[in-house]
């Protein structure tokens, strides 16, 4: 009788959902409601069941204990569930409920669908969302939260456009959106307090509003928005034209006859749609323009290189007329050089035709702005950055001055992999957008030629920054270098291991290449898992900072046997590349894997040069750099199992980042990590 008079008091609430079923069938009797919103959080963001197994009805009492948790008076302030391999979604509902929560972090998960309406966590200050797979429009919930310092939303598929209302987030400090596939324009944000912000690698257009706080930002805050413009990335705005009008101020080419320039003006240009084939006639009509336009040009330089022919057998030394000027001698060596270079036209004219009559297209992935065709990409100036184990790579300038990287697969290594393969690969990898992968814009494929279009990263390789030049001796880098570096590395490596479940396959110094602010950007990633290797591991005069033996973990060394990548032997290149960082040696001078740690620690402190001593900022420099160590050599561990996962390593370098920033107490830190009540 007892029991069903509480049952009839209980019931009303019960409907209201007030209260949840399962409260009359756990103990204690009432779930505390911000147990019951971490709760239907698991139930719909761990659809295995098997990340988050403290979390229980049973413990609800002990739920400011559970992982990730943080209480103040029995109230959740701070939920932190990173990189834990959810692959489920952030239900509304849920963790909204949790009206005291200062600071949320689920960034590095699988997490998918929309964000949901935040405005129930009225007191939130820090959001780290980024990092999963989020999908939808940007939740204008968000400016409502008038205590929000910190927003993270980058590397997820986010579309639509950045709210406006963002601009009247008073205490907004860090706003990164970057990474996503963002359309419309920037919001004129003027926050005084905001100072770190990036919209890059986004499809944003029109001009950026000149603000003081905008203009605060360098240009790599907005970069791979091809149709952005205004005065703080230097890039002029121009005029909107009918969809059919040629833009009057585009320089126009040399005059061509009226029905060559009439399909160039309606065919051509940067509004190509390569998704969109031509009809067969059109396309043919276009390959023989663009050939008549080539051929024209090495006729004339043919001429030209007869008639200096013909000045050099002159008995006497003749002087190359040119515009008004100073009069330029040619001897025979110079004569000999062009007419040589002018062969090498005609062979490189012969090959781009020979490639645009093959049947293919350059393909963007979904979401991608086309800004150039594979016209444009053929006809650009290319100088030759480098040869390495998957082929060789090229800088590309366009005709409207965009600087691309084109990596052309080598055939051999490829033979093994159809087309449909390819274009489903590749397919997957286009969708990796994270501020520390240098993103893959475009693909080709036809027949045996495939070529890949990547940004331009200006400032090299790590292998050359490490290793320096012929000219120069290297150094080993500082220790702050190296574990931002790290980190970045890190960054980019988890996010291919967890948040797509992909693997690099061909990670080593060489392949990390560094960006405008000099950030780690990883390059060439899941390129080696359709390849078929190499019968001495590397192609000839890949030259030795590049071999892929050095870095290629032991159970890919065995003889006789085509390793399959894996992201354990990620976990172990990571390492060599570490070890190489922190002491400025080439991996094939590395001690091999069996050595005494204590050994390989001394190694490591004279490869530094350093021996000991020194006041207490030089001993805390000296405690970082055995820190990382230690990492890097539970990387190199011989078992794959012994090895920790990507995500771990990359909580132990922020671990060391986060105590050497104790130590310097970083004001930046402290805003970032702190959240007061």
């Amino acid at each position: 009788m007892a029991a069903g008079f509480l049952l009839a008091l209980l019931f009303p609430l019960l409907l209201s959902g007030v209260l949840p079923s399962s409260s009359l069938h756990s103990s204690p009797l009432l779930i505390p409601s911000d147990a019951s919103a971490l709760l239907d959080f698991k139930l719909k963001a761990d659809l295995k069941g098997n990340k988050l197994l403290g979390f229980s009805s049973n413990s609800s009492s002990g739920f400011c204990k559970w992982f990730g948790v943080r209480c103040r008076g029995n109230r959740v302030v701070r939920f932190a569930c990173e990189g834990m391999g959810l692959d489920g979604t952030f239900a509304p509902a849920t963790l909204t409920r949790l009206d005291q929560l200062r600071a949320l972090s689920l960034q590095g998960n699988s997490l998918a669908g929309p964000i949901p309406d935040l405005s129930g966590l009225v007191n939130l200050k820090i959001l780290y969302l980024d990092h999963n797979i989020f999908s939808g429009l940007v939740p204008p919930s968000i400016s409502t939260l008038r205590r929000l310092k910190i927003v993270d939303l980058s590397s997820n598929n986010l579309t639509g456009a950045i709210p406006a209302s963002f601009d009247r987030m008073g205490r907004l400090y860090y706003l990164r959106l970057d990474s996503n596939r963002l359309t419309g324009s920037v919001p004129p944000l003027n926050q005084t307090t905001l100072r770190i912000f990036n919209v890059s690698h986004n499809a944003l257009s029109g001009p950026i509003p000149v603000t003081a706080a905008l203009s605060r930002f360098r240009r790599t805050a907005f970069r791979s928005n091809p149709d952005l413009c205004g005065e703080i990335i230097h890039r002029e705005c121009r005029p909107v034209q009918p969809f059919f009008r040629p833009s009057p101020a585009t320089p126009t080419p040399p005059p061509l006859p009226p029905s060559q320039n009439a399909q160039l003006h309606n065919g051509g240009g940067g509004g190509y749609n390569s998704d969109k084939k031509p009809k067969k006639a059109e396309r043919k009509r276009h390959i023989l323009i663009v050939g008549l336009s080539t051929g024209f040009f090495v006729l004339i330089c043919s001429a030209l290189c007869f008639a200096m022919a013909a000045s050099r057998r002159s008995k006497s030394k003749e002087s190359f007329p040119s515009s008004p000027g100073p009069k330029i001698a040619m001897d025979t060596d110079a004569v000999m050089r062009i007419e040589q270079e002018s062969c090498e036209l005609e062979e490189k004219v012969r090959r781009v035709q020979e490639v645009m009559g093959k049947s293919g297209s350059l393909v963007f992935p979904a979401g991608e702005a086309q800004g150039y065709t594979l016209e444009q990409l053929l006809r650009a100036s290319a100088e030759l950055l480098g040869r390495g184990t998957m082929g060789t790579t090229y800088k590309a300038v366009l005709d409207n001055r965009l600087i691309v990287c084109v990596k052309r697969l080598d055939a051999g290594r490829m033979r093994g992999t159809g087309k449909e393969e390819f274009e489903r690969h590749m397919g997957s990898v286009a969708g990796l957008r994270h501020p520390n992968l240098v993103p893959l814009r475009a693909y080709f494929q036809a027949k045996e030629e495939r070529l890949l279009v990547y940004d331009y990263q200006p400032n090299g390789s790590l292998s050359s920054l490490i290793h320096g030049s012929k000219s120069s001796r290297a150094k080993p880098l500082h220790w702050t270098s190296c574990l931002k570096i790290a980190e970045d590395v890190g960054q980019g490596l988890s996010y291919i291991h967890q948040a797509w479940r992909l693997v690099h396959g061909n990670l080593k110094s060489s392949n990390v290449l560094l960006g405008p602010d000099f950030e780690a950007c990883i390059s060439d990633y899941c390129l080696s898992v359709h390849a078929s290797p190499f019968p001495d591991d590397d192609p000839p005069n890949s030259g030795p900072s590049s071999s892929a033996a050095c870095y290629a973990a032991p159970e890919a060394r065995k003889p006789n046997r085509h390793h399959q990548p894996t992201s354990k032997s990620d976990v172990y290149s990571y390492g060599v590349v570490l070890m190489e960082l922190l002491t400025g040696k080439h991996p094939s001078e590395h001690p091999p894997g069996s050595m005494e740690d204590d050994a390989v620690a001394d190694w490591v402190r004279w490869s530094r040069g350093d021996g000991g001593g020194g006041d207490e900022e030089e001993e805390n420099g000296r405690h970082k750099l055995e820190m990382i160590l230690e990492v890097a050599m539970a990387c190199r561990a011989a078992s794959p199992e012994q090895r920790p996962t990507m995500w771990q390593v990359l909580k132990m370098i922020q671990e060391i980042k986060d105590a050497a920033a104790a130590v310097m107490d970083d004001e930046e830190n402290d805003l970032l990590t702190t959240a007061d009540p």
